[in-house]
Order: C-alpha cells, then structure tokens, then sequence
C-alpha cells in the first residue's frame, strides 16, 4: 500500500517514514497542508496520514476540503491533541481513525492494515485467490500451504494485484505503488519483478492486456485426459 505521510515535525516524520518502509509501505511525506493537497489531487494512495497541526493548511482544514469535495481515501489522524472533543470532531468530519501522539509504530500499523480491510470489506488480513494466500500483516505468501520466497517489490507488487483478483493495473500503477518520490525507478523496472514473480508463481497467474497493463488470475484446473 503507498501512503501518504502529512506531518511537520521532522524527527517524527522520519522516524515514521523509516518505520513504515521497513514494514514494506511506500511512503510519501510532505510537511504542510498545501502539499499535502496537491499530493492527493495527483498521486493515489491508499491511505493519508494527517496530523492536525499542519502550517499553511491545517488537518482540519484539509479533511473538510477531502470529504466536501467527495474524496474518500481513508485517513488516519496522528495528532498530539488527545481531548475527546477534538477526536470527535475529527471523526465527525470524516476521518476513518485517530491515534494520539505519542505512540507505538506496531500500533500505528495495525490500524492501517485494519482499515485497509475495511476498505475492501475483509475481516482478516489474508487475501486469497485459490491456492495463493497473501498476509499483508506478516508479510507472507503461499501457494498450497507452501511458503513463496519473494522480495519486498515482488511482495509488494503481487498484494497490489491480489487485492482486486481480474482487475487490470498500468505499468504506471503498478510503479506508483511500488516506488516512493525519492526512489529512482528503472524504466524496464516493474517488468522485471513481474518475470520473476511469474517465475516464482507460474506463468499462468499474471496475464499481460495488451496495451492496458497487468491482472492476477486463478488459472483454470487441468484437464486429465
């Protein structure tokens, strides 16, 4: 999942950006609200991290122009501002969750992966498509009950295509998901992860539209003659 990180405090900042990307998110960060909003109106992420205090556009601010203006990414407030009052309000408003500041990272991943599920309407983590399980949470794969050895793109990039089973993904899709702003991106680079996890897979599961992307399919059984 690609996220988008709005927060001032620079120590806080990296320390969540380094915490996310070892986790295996794709993590955007932008330090005001402006940029927040003019990252959300051109990239897609699956999930904003807002703190309230933001300088030239505040959390408030931002989530009222979001949800006014029809945007439904989840959003995730971070704030140091701990009264009931406050997380009302900013529920009321349309944030999806809220975390008082300080916290502990674990926590602050379990409940993107929690509303991750509830965005696709899943009660457990798991996403399966037949034989093929992916745990987003641990971060494993498995083809019949046997664990699949993948790298963290190959991880990242089958949860992409895993998450809606048929749907076609863009080149550019699949590399906004995988890679971040500061991240340098070989232009070959997502046909290369998509080799490998077809080598991993079998070649059957990720079918090529031509000239429209990528889609993860359950192949058909064999017939025994």
């Amino acid at each position: 999942m690609k996220l988008l990180l709005a927060e001032d405090d620079p120590m806080i900042g990296a320390s969540v950006v380094r915490g996310l990307k070892l986790a295996g998110f794709v993590v955007d960060w932008v330090r005001d609200g402006r940029a927040a909003r003019a990252a959300l109106d051109t990239g897609s992420y699956g999930l904003l991290l807002l703190d309230l205090g933001l300088p030239l556009l505040d959390g408030v601010a931002l989530l009222k122009e979001l949800r006014r203006g029809g945007s439904d990414v989840p959003v995730l407030v971070v704030t140091a501002r701990d009264a009931v009052a406050d997380r009302i309000f900013s529920l009321n408003l349309g944030a999806d969750d809220y975390l008082i500041k300080p916290f502990d990272l674990d926590e602050l991943i379990a409940r993107i992966y929690a509303l991750q599920r509830r965005q696709v309407g899943r009660k457990q983590p798991e996403m399966r498509l037949g034989a093929l399980c992916v745990n987003p949470l641990s971060r494993e794969a498995r083809m019949n009950d046997k664990p699949l050895a993948l790298s963290q793109r190959e991880f990242s990039l089958l949860a992409a295509l895993i998450e809606k089973p048929g749907t076609v993904l863009s080149r550019e899709q699949l590399e906004d998901r995988l890679y971040g702003w500061d991240e340098e991106v070989a232009s070959n680079a997502v046909e290369v992860h998509l080799h490998n996890l077809r080598r991993k897979l079998g070649v059957t599961w990720i079918r090529n539209v031509r000239g429209v992307g990528y889609k993860l399919v359950e192949p058909a059984p064999e017939v025994s003659r």
